[in-house]
């Protein structure tokens, strides 16, 4: 496993191309058409916006298997119990808005495969909080097999990792290998648009130098969206989220790394200010006055003995780095994220100090039964 530790030394920048393990080739691409962004047409919002398209002519017959309840007051989990239910017109009714779905998911990822950032890219895993259920993994499924049925050389996975856990779990990937070797955790901050979700990740390096078994040992979250603070406010609070967190983990015992790993959505720059796509986020984070990294230093300029080191990255690349373990049998892959947008980013792994490439050399990193299933997938196409 010696071929799978991370060897990176220093602190990268904020929005860093190169990273420990991949080269981020691109992220946070806002491709258009006519309708304007091709995002909001494979977004969370584009679901059930499809399901009430569906329902309305249902609703004025008063035939609508779903009841009275408004489209967007179902839970997902609802949604998953019509799926599995007796009720057959209430399972068929959610299946046509999979399948209208997945046409929509389908076309924007071939738009994407299209471009120069996009191209030969071998997996795409998708993430977000839509994939968390089963009406997501079948919209994936059947994405990935429309893309297939057009001759389209790429599997469509959803990620591994619970999407809240994937986004803390991610920013493993942006810390420096001397956190690896002295410590056995650091602190992670998801930010969205909705909510905030700080975590302590316990990095189990010594079991999985590839950090394969990384797990959250505890998170907190704040739904912001309903508070709708000031910028300052979200700061604040999260500020506390983060002491808070500090302090548990260490009358745990835990050995916490000085060093506190972002995934903010957004383009982020080498100083750690946000150029663009933080519009949902409360308040004015695109303002060249306000630089999150740095108003975290200053309040909390230490971590156990030793300085506060900040590394932040777009949200979406951040939550396709928490799959880098299980990437090693391909060379270039890329992520999607659904939620309240459409995530994206591509990657290439770059190679072994041993000279090995990424993308060829670590057969061992993922899971078996995933690769008989990838087997099987091939040999009925």
């Amino acid at each position: 496993m010696a071929e799978d530790t991370i060897t990176t030394t220093g602190i990268a920048r904020h929005g860093a191309t190169r990273l420990p393990s991949v080269e981020v080739d691109s992220f946070n691409i806002e491709l258009k058409d006519d309708d304007g962004f091709l995002g909001d047409r494979a977004s969370k919002g584009a679901f059930r916006k499809i399901l009430e398209g569906l329902r309305k002519p249902l609703k004025k017959n008063g035939d609508d298997p779903l009841g009275k309840k408004s489209t967007a007051a179902i839970a997902k989990s609802e949604l998953d119990e019509a799926l599995l239910g007796d009720d057959v017109a209430a399972a068929a009714l959610v299946h046509g808005a999979i399948e209208e779905f997945a046409q929509e998911l389908a076309y924007v990822t071939r738009r994407f495969l299209k471009t120069k950032a996009w191209a030969d890219t071998e997996r795409i895993v998708v993430g977000g909080g839509f994939r968390q259920s089963r009406v997501g993994e079948l919209a994936i499924a059947r994405t990935d097999l429309l893309l297939k049925a057009e001759d389209f050389e790429v599997d469509l996975v959803p990620i591994r990792f619970h999407p809240d856990d994937a986004g803390l779990i991610g920013t493993l990937h942006l810390a420096p290998s001397w956190i690896f070797e002295a410590y056995d955790s650091i602190l992670a901050v998801d930010i969205g648009g909705t909510n905030i979700r700080c975590g302590v990740v316990e990095t189990r390096w010594k079991k999985a130098p590839d950090l394969s078994k990384a797990e959250v040992w505890k998170s907190e979250l704040w739904r912001h969206a309903d508070d709708e603070p000031t910028r300052e406010g979200a700061v604040k609070r999260l500020v506390k989220m983060l002491k808070d967190l500090i302090g548990e983990a260490e009358a745990e015992g835990h050995k916490l790394a000085p060093f506190i790993g972002i995934a903010c959505p957004g383009v982020i720059k080498e100083d750690g200010s946000i150029e663009k796509g933080a519009q949902n986020l409360p308040g004015n984070w695109e303002s060249s006055k306000f630089n999150l990294p740095a108003s975290l230093v200053e309040a909390i300029p230490v971590i156990g003995d030793h300085d506060t080191a900040i590394l932040m990255h777009n949200d979406g690349v951040v939550q396709g780095l928490s799959e880098i373990p299980y990437m090693q049998d391909v060379e270039r892959w890329g992520v999607l994220t659904i939620g309240t947008g459409l995530g994206n980013a591509r990657f290439t792994n770059r190679a072994r100090e041993n000279g090995k490439e990424n993308g060829k050399s670590d057969k061992k990193a993922r899971d078996g039964a995933d690769k008989d299933d990838r087997k099987a997938k091939k040999a009925k196409d």
